[in-house]
């Protein structure tokens, strides 16, 4: 069977982590089949919204470690090794964010370390009840680093460096709080609810979230005046658009939009 398993449900894609005996562990193999698809589904226009999630009893429990032990048998002590892993694995997650649809993650059982990462990079997050996530890698002597830029952009400061200093876990219900995840479902509904917010966002016009999306990402790094001029023009080519134009001229004569994307 396939690591990482694709099925589509009209506009959206499901993409399932299947390695549960490695509890999805961001793998050699499950970052490449993880960028690979990122890659593909960049130049597909017939998705709207993708729910990435894990099988077994975890969502993903960070970087594989047996992998990461293996590497420090080369001649450097695996420092070449760590810094491509560490460079795949930064692209990966840069590649969610990139991507034109929104990304849910789809979460159960235990998000930890880079899996915590993966959590925080998704642009929405949907968690089963009883769900732990974690930066605990400070446990066994390493300091989650990369995760920490994730997490630290989701949740504030100060519970973000507690996490990464002491190790410890936050319950599905705190990471709502905090805003790491948007909502909490019992875990009989976590599917259902997963792809009902992927439906809801896939019925809106596709370039208009596109554009978006990116916008959101781009006026977050920017300071407060060039952040308003920059969306500004943004403002400007959304509503040149055809489709948008359509969208208001439908909303004022009370009908359905006859969108052509």
């Amino acid at each position: 069977m396939a690591i990482l398993e694709r099925n589509d449900t009209g506009a959206i894609a499901r993409l399932h982590m299947n390695a549960p005996e490695r509890l999805n562990a961001l793998s050699d193999e499950m970052l490449a089949a993880l960028q690979a698809e990122f890659d593909t589904l960049r130049d597909d226009r017939s998705i709207r919204a993708v729910v990435l999630s894990g099988e077994g009893k975890a969502f993903c429990a960070g970087h594989d470690l047996k992998q990461m032990t293996a590497g420090r048998q080369s001649e450097d002590g695996g420092k070449a090794y760590f810094q491509d892993l560490f460079n795949r694995c930064a692209q990966m997650m840069m590649s969610i964010q990139s991507l034109p649809q929104p990304v849910i993650a789809q979460v159960h059982g235990i998000a930890t370390a880079a899996g915590c990462q993966l959590v925080a990079t998704c642009d929405l997050a949907v968690a089963a009840e009883g769900t732990r996530f974690g930066v605990n890698g400070v446990n066994i002597g390493l300091f989650c680093s990369t995760p920490m830029v994730a997490l630290s952009r989701n949740i504030p400061r100060k519970q973000a460096f507690e996490m990464l200093t002491t190790g410890g876990f936050l319950s599905a219900e705190r990471a709502q709080e905090l805003g790491l995840i948007n909502r909490v479902v019992p875990e009989t509904q976590l599917n259902d609810q997963a792809l009902a917010l992927a439906e809801q966002i896939a019925d809106k016009l596709g370039v208009a979230v596109k554009i978006g999306k990116e916008a959101f990402y781009q006026q977050l790094q920017m300071p407060l005046d060039q952040a308003y001029a920059y969306t500004g023009e943004v403002m400007v080519q959304n509503m040149l658009h055809r489709d948008t134009e359509e969208g208001i001229s439908a909303f004022i004569e009370k009908r359905p939009p006859n969108w052509s994307q």
